[in-house]
């Protein structure tokens, strides 16, 4: 796990509210469970929020991120708030010099995203990414680094998000906003195709199709409708390095319930990833098979998970993503996803809605 050296790394959660939300439901458990980390104070939109939270969890409130980038407590500034105000609140806090965990997505848009990475560079920064932290995905990576199925010949996804479709309350409508940045292709398939990329590497060109297939969708219970402009249908095909075709295709509003397949055909094995809801939050299924072998269920060995109390609980790979910002902090490593890294993620993802909108392949070489 590396050991914390001195004093724990405080950190300061902007968007942590004593309503609730994910910031106080995944974020504050996470870093709560490694060693070394302690939150230190928290930032929300106005000073009565700010001091009611402050007062829930014990630790000075305030009501901008600079007054909480200032805290000499606070070496880690978490924005754990909605895509549309990452960057209001990001730029400030680089520009105050503490390291920054941004959520993802994380920009609007590709432009945004590569205006914020330019003002982290040269400083320490994070991207909530944490399927790369996954320990059944780090296991993955190195399964297919270390040849079990062979040369890839090709990869294929097909995943599933009830939401985009079915009925979105008041408080995610913004969701459907394809301007917005906090869609199904930014959100679900996003963290998605970051953990297969991982595992096999990264789409050198993409054609894509998408469509809005359920343009109007309920508001919560009421007899209302509400637009939306959000992909719900997503589907990609493109070469990986050396080659091999990785097709994927992600649906929204299925009635069946969020789910998540990968297989992964090469010369001399197979491999399928499987998981009841998203991969980079619950648990995963891994099956293989050398040869002609049939395919059969796989155990992670020894080494991967630091927190095996922790699985199968949606905190589990946040809290390896903790671990190793606390490693990079510590030791000055560069484990952890970094803003460089959002980039390259935006730019698969503009890449993708460039395909579809111009009927196009669209080349990703050199990015």
């Amino acid at each position: 796990m590396g050991e914390p050296r001195g004093r724990p790394i405080g950190v300061g959660i902007v968007g942590l509210s004593a309503s609730g939300g994910w910031a106080a439901g995944a974020h504050l458990p996470a870093l709560s469970a490694v060693d070394g980390l302690e939150l230190t104070a928290l930032a929300t939109s106005s000073s009565a929020s700010a001091d009611a939270a402050g007062a829930a969890f014990g630790v000075p409130g305030y009501a901008s991120v600079k007054q909480l980038a200032e805290d000499e407590n606070v070496d880690l500034v978490v924005v754990a708030v909605n895509v549309p105000r990452h960057r209001e609140l990001v730029l400030p806090a680089l520009e105050a010099g503490v390291p920054v965990l941004s959520e993802w997505p994380f920009a609007v848009d590709l432009a945004e995203a590569e205006e914020m990475a330019q003002a982290g560079r040269g400083k320490r920064t994070f991207i909530g990414l944490q399927g790369r932290s996954s320990p059944t995905a780090r296991w993955l990576a190195d399964l297919v680094a270390d040849g079990y199925v062979g040369e890839v010949l090709s990869a294929t996804v097909l995943a599933s998000s009830i939401e985009w479709g079915t009925p979105v309350s008041e408080r995610m409508r913004y969701t459907l906003d394809r301007s917005l940045g906090a869609t199904m292709l930014t959100i679900a398939f996003g963290h998605a195709i970051d953990l297969v990329s991982m595992i096999v590497g990264e789409l050198q060109d993409v054609v894509a199709s998408t469509a809005v297939r359920r343009p109007l969708v309920p508001l919560g219970r009421t007899d209302r409708t509400v637009h939306m402009t959000a992909e719900d249908q997503i589907a990609v095909s493109g070469t990986l390095p050396g080659g091999a075709v990785l097709c994927a295709h992600h649906r929204g509003g299925t009635l069946s319930g969020p789910g998540f397949s990968l297989l992964i055909d090469g010369t001399e094995g197979t491999l399928e990833v499987t998981a009841a809801g998203y991969p980079h939050l619950g648990p995963v299924t891994v099956r293989g098979s050398r040869g002609r072998d049939r395919l059969s269920e796989l155990t992670q060995p020894d080494g991967y998970d630091d927190y095996p109390h922790l699985a199968g609980t949606p905190i589990h790979t946040l809290v390896h993503a903790y671990a190793a910002i606390r490693r990079d902090l510590n030791q000055g490593t560069t484990t952890a996803p970094d803003f460089t890294h959002a980039v390259k993620r935006h730019r698969l993802l503009d890449a993708i809605g460039r395909s579809a909108a111009e009927g196009r392949r669209v080349s990703l070489a050199g990015l």
